[in-house]
């Protein structure tokens, strides 16, 4: 029934760690019975072998607990005679040609481009054997810095000016378990580069143009009750970023500053973002639904603007960013989230 979820999940989501471990400890000693009914030696083929070794090498050192259809030594002995085995072609890389070289360089001098874009931009000219190592070498050894930082009026400076009026936004995709299966989810959200406060403004399945207009709105509603401010707004081309959100919030007088393809380094904060979403909170769950992904996002989300410490503003809390050093004296107190993946330790004054 489409109402129910389907008994895996409703399982999945009853399991604790320590069901876990002893559904584990279950299915090792099963798997000690089963092995002791079957030949002292079995034969495993090539295509077993190599399934055996990537998933046995994922596990690391707790292998030597769990394998049983060979011994731990001859699963070593498989993985070195891997490594031994693996064809070697000549050490380096080849020279570089004179006519790549001055492409590279010619892209750099025109451009306030990075490395990762420069590379980009070789592959749209079929160029697809230079790695960004090369790229590097090449501008340092020709007096260019390899970052988007060279020249007046670059990148960089352009973020440093606007910084306090500056916003960045970006999509979170996330794949879930749903009654439907599995569905892709994206989250929305609006980082603000001076206080790097971060502001979520929708979670859908579905980011049609209608959406995305109402998330514009309430990125609006957002800066008119926290009284900030958006002069610019970076994105990149996705084409979820439809023309009536870029229409809403340009009437409001927020400029849209679009970066090229494949130029995520100009987005890093947005980037980083998700990136600590992703490894700090979503990547420890399996998220069964909607409700489920927005509660552990609202529930990060806050631990982030006001909890978390974060080096690029003086390693305190966004909250307390600019404010009086917290006091040294008082009982040490822990406020956990999420089941304690998320403390944040504090002190209690008289």
């Amino acid at each position: 029934m489409a109402r129910f979820f389907h008994p895996l999940i409703a399982m999945l989501s009853s399991l604790t760690r320590n069901d876990l471990a002893r559904q584990v400890r279950y299915l090792k000693e099963e798997n000690r019975i089963l092995r002791s009914k079957l030949p002292r030696v079995i034969p495993v083929t090539a295509s077993e072998r190599r399934r055996l070794i990537k998933f046995g090498t994922a596990v690391g050192v707790a292998i030597k607990h769990l394998i049983g259809i060979v011994s731990y030594r001859t699963f070593c002995r498989w993985v070195s005679q891997k490594k031994s085995h693996r064809k070697t072609g000549k050490r380096g890389r080849p020279r570089t040609t004179d006519d790549l070289r001055r492409i590279i360089l010619r892209l750099a001098a025109e451009n306030c481009w990075g490395y990762t874009r420069i590379v980009g931009e070789l592959k749209k000219l079929g160029i697809r054997n230079v790695s960004r190592s090369t790229v590097i070498n090449i501008l340092k050894v020709n007096g260019f810095d390899p970052g988007p930082k060279r020249g007046e009026g670059t990148w960089d400076e352009f973020v440093k000016i606007h910084a306090k009026t500056l916003w960045a936004c970006d999509f979170l995709q996330k794949r879930i378990l749903t009654r439907f299966g599995m569905v892709d989810f994206f989250v929305l959200f609006f980082i603000h580069i001076g206080s790097r406060k971060v502001f979520v403004s929708g979670i859908t399945d579905h980011p049609h143009a209608q959406w995305m207009t109402q998330q514009a709105r309430n990125f609006s509603i957002h800066l008119h009750e926290s009284g900030m401010e958006a002069t610019h707004l970076i994105r990149d081309g996705d084409k979820k970023f439809v023309e009536q959100f870029n229409e809403f919030l340009s009437a409001g007088g927020t400029e849209i500053v679009r970066i090229p393809p494949a130029a995520p380094n100009m987005n890093p904060f947005a980037e980083r973002w998700c990136q600590s979403l992703q490894t700090e909170c979503l990547d420890h769950f399996i998220i069964l639904g909607q409700r489920h992904l927005r509660y552990l996002v609202g529930e990060y989300l806050d631990y982030y603007n006001h909890c978390r410490p974060h080096q690029s503003m003086g390693n305190q809390p966004l909250a307390q960013a600019g404010d009086s050093p917290p006091p040294s004296t008082g009982r040490i107190l822990c406020k956990e989230r999420l089941g304690g993946l998320l403390k944040h330790y504090y002190r209690k004054t008289a």
